[in-house]
């Protein structure tokens, strides 16, 4: 999986692209953890819409991200989820513990 960050307005978008699964957990940490201690970041946006395949451990990574940013009092956001991403996240109810934009 790539992982493009950018910056702009107390916001962090980390545009994902290919599979987001336990292969890939320790690329993703890395980028949300410095994505959390940029002080001016005050939400972290998820980009979804280049991911194409997304298993269980990746919903696990979004719920530590999510869980680690309540704790530094930021927010996290999901957008651009489509075709079997956004089935799975609706499936696992992500709806109720994310913000989801389109």
């Amino acid at each position: 999986m790539q992982i493009n960050s950018h910056s702009a307005n107390n916001q962090t978008t980390l545009a994902l692209q290919g599979r987001f699964d336990f292969h890939t957990h320790r690329d993703f940490r890395s980028a949300y953890e410095l994505a959390l201690e940029d002080a001016n970041t005050r939400e972290v946006v998820i980009d979804l819409g280049g991911v194409d395949y997304l298993d269980s451990s990746a919903l696990g990574m979004l719920l530590l991200l999510r869980e680690r940013a309540e704790s530094m009092g930021k927010t996290v956001s999901l957008t651009k989820m489509q075709g079997t991403v956004k089935q799975v996240l609706d499936i696992a109810n992500f709806d109720k513990i994310f913000v989801m934009k389109t």
